[in-house]
């Protein structure tokens, strides 16, 4: 990866529908250069997808919450199930395998409180190894930054 890379990746993260006749003026190169690196950062999956950042409060989603799940066993098996399972909880935006005093770290979005104890009590307790769950509810978001420091 070069620097002309770096400030497609750059141009992608300020504006992701960017068309390549765009990221190509704006980074110096011809369309055809600048769409032959886009091929190959998609290839090596320096980018691995896109997306549009959609605000959860409009769409009826708005309670943020950060949960520290700690596992019965930090065996394989158990990680592996865990993680297959929660995959599958659609509120559920994030989960992170964890150093310290918590195996997971997670983030979900609800409708509100009284959806955060109804998925709380009947779908994230009852994940495989749960052996305890501490939540934090998010009052709001402070900084938020999509894109890495490139």
């Amino acid at each position: 990866m070069n620097e002309k890379d770096v400030q497609i990746l750059r141009c992608l993260q300020d504006n992701g529908r960017a068309s390549n006749a765009e990221i190509a003026t704006q980074v110096n190169l011809s369309e055809s250069a600048c769409s032959r690196r886009l091929r190959e950062l998609e290839r090596s999956e320096v980018i691995v997808g896109y997306s549009a950042l959609i605000d959860p409060a409009r769409m009826g989603l708005g309670l943020m919450a950060f949960l520290s799940v700690t596992l019965t066993s930090q065996s394989e098996a158990t990680l592996a199930e865990f993680e297959a399972a929660a995959s599958k909880v659609e509120e559920i935006l994030e989960c992170y395998l964890m150093t310290g005093t918590s195996d997971y770290l997670m983030r979900v979005v609800v409708k509100d409180v009284a959806a955060f104890e109804s998925l709380h009590a009947t779908r994230l307790t009852r994940l495989p190894g749960v052996a305890r769950i501490t939540s934090s509810i998010a009052i709001r978001t402070a900084v938020r930054k999509p894109g890495l420091p490139i």
